[in-house]
């Protein structure tokens, strides 16, 4: 088989909504969440190619688990995250749980229901965030708020790529029950702006999951660690912009993004934030409890 890494869209950490160990986060972890992360991106790069069959998908990402967890030497993604985990005593659990939800990209076009989604952010989304908990040792209390963040961020991604994802993958992740309720359809995602029953299900979506990003408000001061505090406080000022910006703008239309100097502002904003929160010793505030599988 041809090395995986050969098959990398070229998109890289910082193509992403979120900072991917970023100088916020301390030096002596950036190399275990940067081995993550490379597996995280191949993984997912190899579940949405062009031109690869379903079996050969299926196909690489057992070998991408194989080797994970000792069984090969080939991938050296999956061979860089094995030794780096080896090294901090961690087990590969929250990789595994990845491979689940790129599985699924592979064999699953469409959701019926919200719950659906989330059950796909369970292992798209929320595992990256408890391994960065994980990563920093902090407690297992604090991933219901993770979950929130980590799914409020994978669903984001889903509502600015909507029509891309359906032009290039033939994959829908706006629910079936959504669509139906606003009267759009699958097939406008193919058009170069939403009818306006498919505009009304975009931002009908994006204030669900507003909601869902106000469970996530008490992450960064459950954690312990300062750093990944302010890292989770920049990484939800950056999560909630977009979301603001979904609410009323059209993906189908125009790349709902952040621009550089948004990405500044909000970075600013999160970190002088969180940092004037610790030093007022701010109590976190509390968390309306799990809203999804753990």
């Amino acid at each position: 088989m041809t090395s995986a890494n050969e098959l990398r869209s070229g998109k890289g950490d910082r193509d992403e909504n979120f900072p991917v160990a970023s100088w916020i986060i301390h030096p002596r972890h950036r190399a275990l969440i940067l081995a993550f992360y490379n597996f995280v991106r191949t993984a997912d790069d190899i579940a949405d190619h062009a031109t690869l069959k379903p079996d050969e998908k299926l196909a690489y990402l057992d070998l991408f688990e194989r080797e994970l967890l000792g069984n090969g030497d080939t991938q050296a993604e999956a061979v860089i995250l094995r030794r780096a985990l080896a090294e901090r005593g961690m087990p590969p659990r929250h990789a595994l749980d990845v491979l689940v939800a790129f599985r699924m990209d592979v064999t699953k076009l469409r959701y019926e229901t919200w719950d659906e989604v989330i059950h796909y952010c369970r292992y798209s989304a929320m595992p990256v965030g408890r391994f960065m908990l994980d990563v920093h040792g902090e407690s297992t209390s604090t991933w219901t708020a993770s979950d929130a963040l980590c799914a409020g961020l994978q669903i984001n991604n889903h509502l600015q790529d909507c029509g891309k994802d359906f032009r290039a993958l033939n994959r829908v992740y706006l629910p079936r029950d959504a669509l139906a309720a606003s009267g759009a359809s699958v097939e406008q995602l193919g058009l170069d702006q939403s009818p306006p029953a498919m505009l009304q299900c975009l931002q009908a979506l994006a204030a669900r999951n507003e909601l869902l990003l106000n469970e996530s408000r008490s992450l960064c001061a459950e954690v312990r660690d300062f750093r990944l505090g302010v890292d989770i406080s920049v990484i939800q000022a950056y999560a909630d912009r977009i979301v603001r910006l979904l609410k009323v703008r059209d993906p189908l239309r125009e790349r709902v993004h952040l621009n550089k100097l948004e990405l500044i502002t909000f970075s600013l904003a999160g970190i002088l934030g969180e940092i004037g929160r610790r030093a007022i010793g701010r109590r976190p505030v509390s968390n309306p409890g799990p809203a999804h599988d753990a």
